[in-house]
């Protein structure tokens, strides 16, 4: 059985950011005005940024689960450029993650974990599972 650990990154997060745009999973408004965190100097140029985001985080949850928003955001930061000042690792948005996950949660592919964070619920894991199944097909072709 081919699992998200057998494809390549890249490939699985675009056709599972495909699959949950076709889902319906909710796109807040305010996705075409925000940076996705303070190191950043504009917003994304990808205009389906918010579904590929919510892929990789499904996959992360997948792969490090539970995960919390904390975890989630050291995940997304990156160096700020503070001018004549040395740069610096500054954590992502947590309000993007945050958001994320209720989307996720709301379409049941993510639970919330008995100690805190998210889990991969079941049918996150088949929609996950099956997605690396054909991520796979189609590289072997």
């Amino acid at each position: 059985m081919v699992t998200v650990y057998d494809v390549p990154a890249n490939d699985l997060i675009a056709k599972l950011a495909e699959k949950l745009k076709e889902m319906g999973v909710e796109e807040p408004e305010w996705t075409n005005f925000v940076k996705t965190g303070a190191h950043k100097e504009r917003r994304p140029d990808n205009e389906d940024w918010w579904y590929t985001r919510c892929a990789a985080i499904l996959r992360k949850v997948y792969i490090n689960g539970p995960v919390g928003v904390e975890r989630l955001r050291s995940v997304y930061g990156g160096r700020k450029n503070r001018g004549c000042a040395p740069e610096k690792f500054v954590k992502g948005s947590g309000n993007i993650i945050r958001t994320a996950f209720q989307a996720l949660e709301a379409k049941e592919l993510l639970a919330k974990a008995e100690n805190g964070g998210r889990i991969i619920a079941p049918k996150g894991q088949s929609l996950v599972d099956n997605t690396a199944k054909e991520v796979a097909d189609s590289v072997a072709q």
